[in-house]
């Protein structure tokens, strides 16, 4: 059962498990049969530096779905948050396998990027949970946004981080259709532009960082 208390402390646990622990997945790692991918070093980097932004994303997005789990007294509401947060989970093993075998290494700053995406989660969850949800509807449409641009940039023959990236689109988009199928209120063009800003600065830090 899902109590306040509870959400609490899947938060917390939620906080030590992506920043500390090595994610596992419930889903397995999607792939593209028969395309072996085979990268110089030159890809190898460009591809690492792509797939650790997506981590950082997905860091985020433990961060975002935990506070507003917590921040709502809807218990459907709170399950939901708590389901995609799951399937997000997944997308942080994913990522962190590939980063590993690319060679690349996680996000120096994690933990302040987990930090302020849990404030932000937080701040939006106690503006209501129309507001909140909105706030879903509108990161997971800028996300989905962000890795079609990834399957732009990824190396062509890097044919393991694309089936990826093209997986977490999917979910990405059904997230934020479920946001808006639950009542999610459309967000201020200005609150959105703030959005794309701070989501460039993050992604662009990252990418070397």
């Amino acid at each position: 059962m899902d109590t306040p208390l509870n959400t609490a402390l899947t938060a917390v646990d939620s906080a030590l498990r992506t920043l500390f622990a090595k994610p596992r997945a419930s889903r397995v790692c999607p792939t593209v049969p028969a395309e072996a991918t085979v990268l110089d070093e030159a890809h190898k980097v460009s591809a690492g530096a792509l797939m650790r932004v997506n981590h950082v994303g997905e860091v985020c997005a433990q961060a975002l779905y935990a506070a507003q789990a917590l921040s709502t007294r809807d218990p459907v509401l709170r399950q939901q948050f708590l389901d995609a947060s799951r399937e997000e989970g997944d997308h942080l093993a994913w990522t962190h396998e590939r980063l590993a075998e690319l060679g690349a290494r996680p996000s120096l700053l994690n933990p302040l990027w987990y930090a302020g995406a849990f404030g932000l989660g937080l701040l939006a969850g106690r503006l209501g949970d129309s507001v909140s949800l909105g706030f879903v509807m509108e990161t997971e449409r800028q996300v989905e946004s962000h890795l079609a641009s990834h399957l732009a940039l990824l190396p062509e023959n890097d044919h393991a981080s694309r089936a990826i990236v093209a997986q977490m689109k999917d979910d990405e988009a059904r997230h934020a259709a479920d946001a808006a199928q639950s009542g999610a209120q459309e967000l201020p063009l200005p609150v959105k532009a703030l959005m794309r800003a701070s989501a460039k600065v993050m992604t662009t830090t990252a990418h070397y960082i």
